[in-house]
């Protein structure tokens, strides 16, 4: 599938400059109707969220144990205290606030623009800013449950407090993200891809589309044109009709 839809785009964007990419970029949110936004830990990096994999990313810092371990099934079920130290240390989005991406993105959906934001990131902040379609494929840290009688609890009831926060029940309370080892939520998945598969302008931003198999979803967009913002290079960059290296706000405030 992925070699068909390369050989459908052109294999090198156009390099324009930063400027005129951006005006191309506006004129392409002006002239559609159904636009996706996907979106990665570079969104919430602006509001002082660290991502994971650049150089003072979660992922090159030292731990007793390394970050991938730390956040999979195995760790969470057999270090449950350890894991929620880290947790709480690293992971805590209710002390952030959206940026100016999250806030032009929801401004873009009240006015009929934006069909759906599917992101990778766990921090709510999309939601926080006044996005309602919002697909979030890792989870949310806003959203935890006990898994004995499957209550809800905010995400207070695990930030603001200390050790392995349990339910009134005695049950283990588990924060709805999903871990190394997890499956994605299936319905949240269908919603993405269907979403993508009518958006008629994807908007990629602010991710190294290196985590599978999220990345693997922008595969299913066969619409108008695919546009990718990002800092750095992706290995999508040549499937992309635009690209842009550029921060996000700094585009975003322009449209």
């Amino acid at each position: 599938m992925l070699d068909h839809y390369k050989a459908a785009k052109n294999p090198s964007a156009p390099a324009l400059n930063t400027k005129d990419n951006i005006a191309e970029l506006k004129e392409l949110v002006q002239n559609s109707k159904r636009i996706v936004f996907f979106g990665g830990a570079g969104v919430s990096t602006e509001s002082g969220i660290p991502d994971f994999r650049s150089q003072d990313g979660l992922y090159n810092q030292k731990y007793d144990y390394p970050p991938e371990e730390i956040l999979s099934h195995t760790f969470f079920m057999n270090h449950t205290k350890e894991f929620f130290d880290f947790y709480r240390d690293k992971l805590n989005s209710l002390k952030y606030e959206p940026n100016t991406t999250h806030y032009r993105l929801a401004e873009l959906e009240k006015e009929g623009k934006l069909s759906a934001v599917v992101t990778q990131n766990i921090d709510g902040l999309h939601q926080k800013a006044g996005s309602k379609n919002v697909y979030e494929l890792h989870g949310s840290v806003l959203r935890n449950y006990c898994m004995k009688c499957h209550k809800f609890h905010s995400a207070e009831d695990v930030f603001n407090t200390t050790g392995i926060p349990r339910c009134q029940c005695g049950g283990l309370i588990k924060p709805d993200v999903v871990l190394y080892e997890e499956p994605l939520d299936s319905k949240v998945t269908t919603g993405a891809v269907n979403a993508i598969k009518k958006a008629d302008l994807l908007i990629i931003g602010g991710t190294s589309l290196m985590v599978y198999p999220a990345a693997g979803y922008i595969t299913y967009f066969h619409g108008g044109k695919m546009v990718l913002v990002n800092k750095s290079s992706t290995p999508y960059d040549g499937m992309a009709d635009l690209v842009i290296h550029d921060g996000l706000g700094n585009v975003f405030s322009q449209i």
